[in-house]
């Protein structure tokens, strides 16, 4: 089945929802920008997730793909298999190629490849991986005319996708508007992160552009958020443009800026790849060596994750990554999720989430009798958003199977 097809049925194409929503049309446009590469980097945080997630090893976990950098990097804490499952077939060709290349680069190529992304050998460095790749992937990269998606390689691979090309146009804008924002990362302190932010940053959201443009369903489409999510993301706040604000400040100022990539990606469009510290967790070299060795246990799966899993047997899952895709899901959608979660769900398995509002979806639009065992944390959720460096999301969420 295409991605086009699956991502008509996830944003509700499929039934009467969209259209009795008055959402038809921008549904429709969204499922036409989502049918490409959108994350080059996934915005989660691996390493908040496996705090969530607790003790992985050994386990078996189902995870939505994205760009795969959280499924790499689970990789360093041993579990048993990971599940990658996705609409996105080109989110799913991405994940192949860092499985090829890892199982095939020594650290010195694939940090160049995938944490440099940007250099005239990464080139060759492809080509040489194409003919391993499955048939699928290997159709992904080599297609987009003559020169082949593969090339980005060679010019700045985080620069494309939907992400990379909406933080490309923030920078353009902002610039054109008199601001940089590039000068988030001379900040030598959070102190001073706070300042330069306040002071050279938080204007641009209040001018009469930004107001506009963040107003319109279609410009966050860049950042993967449909037209439901939209009115989440938004909340009860006056304008998005101060919800913008908010969440960019959380990136800049309450994280430290020299180890966090998310923000060398947000403001200089790079990762800091000098810096071990500073890299994902599978870019980083004291950790290749186990993800090279574990790298055989991620299954790759082009369907959705409630279809995956209606094939798993009872009581089999011990870790469910869904990301923030229960946002874009209707009630109906929700239920049939959930109902496969509790019939492959071990006792004490847990489900790990994002939201766009402060939030959690669940509540409100599954039945009771499906949250029945299990139970979540204010507290410990709090914590979860704290822990997560990527910044953009307003809720994080732990469920636990009790029973």
């Amino acid at each position: 089945m295409s991605s086009k097809v699956l991502l008509n049925k996830a944003v509700g194409l499929s039934s009467d929802t969209s259209q009795k929503e008055g959402r038809s049309f921008w549904d429709k446009v969204f499922v036409r920008w989502f049918d490409q590469l959108v994350y080059p980097l996934i915005w989660e945080d691996p390493v908040s997730d496996l705090h969530a997630l607790g003790n992985i090893e050994g386990q078996n976990l189902v995870c939505l793909t994205s760009g795969g950098c959280n499924i790499l990097s689970y990789l360093s804490h041993n579990p048993a298999h990971i599940a990658a499952v996705d609409l996105n077939e080109a989110h799913l060709s991405l994940l192949a190629l860092k499985q090829v290349a890892a199982h095939r680069l020594p650290y010195e190529a694939f940090h160049q490849l995938f944490a440099r992304a940007d250099q005239a050998g990464n080139a060759l460095l492809l080509d040489n991986l194409m003919r391993h790749l499955p048939d699928y992937a290997q159709a992904y990269w080599q297609s987009n005319h003559s020169s082949g998606r593969h090339r980005w390689f060679s010019t700045g691979f985080y620069q494309q996708g939907l992400l990379g090309r909406f933080i490309g146009f923030g920078h353009w804008l902002s610039r054109r508007l008199g601001y940089d924002l590039s000068v988030m990362m001379q900040a030598k302190s959070r102190e001073e992160a706070a300042q330069i932010f306040d002071e050279k940053i938080a204007p641009l959201f209040d001018t009469r552009t930004v107001r506009w443009l963040s107003s319109q369903l279609w410009v966050l489409y860049g950042l993967g958020i449909p037209p439901r999510q939209y009115d989440v993301l938004k909340g009860d706040a006056e304008h998005m443009a101060e919800v913008l604000k908010a969440r960019f400040r959380h990136l800049a100022c309450d994280y430290d800026l020299d180890t966090n990539y998310f923000a060398w990606q947000a403001f200089a469009r790079r990762f800091d790849a000098d810096n071990q510290a500073a890299l994902p967790l599978y870019l980083q070299k004291a950790h290749y060596a186990s993800v090279q060795q574990a790298m055989d246990k991620v299954t790759i799966h082009h369907q959705s994750v409630t279809d995956y899993l209606a094939l798993r047997s009872a009581n089999s899952i011990d870790g469910y990554v869904f990301l923030d895709a229960q946002d874009w899901m209707s009630s109906e959608q929700l239920t049939a999720l959930w109902v496969e979660v509790n019939r492959t769900a071990k006792t004490g398995a847990r489900v790990i989430f994002r939201a766009a509002g402060r939030e959690s979806p669940l509540e409100a639009l599954l039945p009771n009798h499906l949250l029945a065992h299990w139970k979540t944390d204010t507290t410990r959720n709090e914590q979860f958003w704290h822990e997560d460096r990527s910044a953009i999301y307003g809720g994080c969420f732990i469920y636990t199977r009790t029973l």
